[in-house]
């Protein structure tokens, strides 16, 4: 099981910002933030960014939601934030039957996604 995740953001403040309104939908806050990172999730922080140098190449990163709608409004939230389109919500059939998830950019052109396995 994976503790947390760390990504290198090229602007820390735009990205806190991205972050904290596209994450808020799946139930994610900030918990603990300084001059060079943050850190946000639910129960605890699992989820960082950093201000260290350049952002290494794009990565994707998956969040799962608690249901669609979940899914829906982060896509929502990830757009309003700035994010970019990069797959809206719907079934992704070809990963298994139940799989719904959304796609978005982030600024720095990192590919996140949210993703719910259960039926409609």
């Amino acid at each position: 099981m994976i503790d947390h995740v760390a990504l290198n953001v090229s602007d820390l403040e735009r990205s806190k910002d991205f972050y904290t309104r596209a994450l808020a939908a799946l139930g994610y806050t900030v918990f603990r933030e300084w001059n060079t990172g943050a850190g946000f999730g639910k129960d605890h922080p699992d989820f960082w960014i950093h201000r260290r140098g350049e952002p290494a190449s794009e990565v994707h990163i998956c969040f799962r939601g608690s249901d669609r709608a979940a899914v829906d409004a982060f896509y929502e939230a990830a757009l309003a934030a700035g994010g970019r389109d990069n797959g809206p919500p719907g079934p992704r059939p070809q990963y298994h039957e139940r799989y719904y998830g959304a796609f978005v950019l982030d600024p720095d052109g990192n590919n996140i996604e949210a993703v719910c396995h259960e039926a409609g």
